[in-house]
């Protein structure tokens, strides 16, 4: 396990849930300014996604790229994160119509995932207090309605999806349908890069050195926050 992350009786139940079936193995070590990543999107947010990041850090669940509440400091990944995500997720409810009862508009939606073959998922701020807001996900592909409500936070959506919980899959794409994934953060994605390895698998990548890599893109700033 990476040796910048230090778990204690601090992590969220339903995240110390998530670390039985995905390992922080390839945790990325970031320190998040909560209350500015607060101050900047103009609310708080769910104590359980908070402790995913800080366990975590900045990365993806196999395809499953987690959406970070501040930009992060490798430059490759600096303009993806929930300020610059949420006006594709508006779009997005506004053209499906978004979830037959729900009377709230795009604007109480927040990003949290995205990929999986282009699926979307974040929460429905329906309530003060952002732990008891439910996920909310765009389904791509999905047999039932495009959108769907989830009555559970994003840690326990993702151990209910792993686990096979939930009636069917709650998005159209099946990876992580009853099966589970490997957390891999874009620190270490990008130091696989740059050494010429698969950034998700690590394995060595038969196209490395095909392409000029920049290395610059791939190296944190160190006076960025995280």
């Amino acid at each position: 396990m990476n040796d910048d992350v230090h778990l204690n009786d601090d992590v969220h139940p339903d995240v110390a849930d998530l670390l039985t079936l995905v390992p922080a193995d390839f945790a990325g070590g970031e320190r998040i300014d909560w209350d500015a990543a607060e101050a900047a999107l103009g609310t708080r947010l769910p104590s359980d996604y908070k402790s995913v990041l800080d366990v975590y850090g900045m990365g993806d669940i196999d395809d499953l790229v987690l959406v970070p509440a501040l930009p992060s400091s490798i430059p490759a990944y600096a303009d993806f994160h929930m300020a610059t995500q949420t006006a594709e997720l508006h779009i997005l409810w506004e053209s499906g119509r978004g979830i037959p009862g729900v009377t709230l508009g795009p604007e109480a939606l927040l990003p949290w995932g995205t990929g999986m073959n282009a699926n979307e998922t974040g929460w429905l701020m329906n309530d003060p207090d952002p732990d008891r807001w439910p996920v909310v996900a765009w389904r791509r592909h999905h047999s039932g309605q495009a959108w769907a409500l989830f009555e559970c936070g994003m840690a326990r959506f993702l151990t209910r999806m792993m686990r096979g919980e939930f009636e069917e899959c709650p998005l159209g794409h099946e990876s992580l349908w009853n099966r589970t994934g490997t957390f891999v953060s874009w620190r270490e994605q990008g130091r696989r890069y740059v050494a010429g390895l698969d950034p998700k698998t690590g394995e060595p990548d038969p196209f490395a050195g095909m392409y000029p890599v920049d290395e610059a893109a791939w190296t944190p700033r160190v006076s960025a926050q995280p």
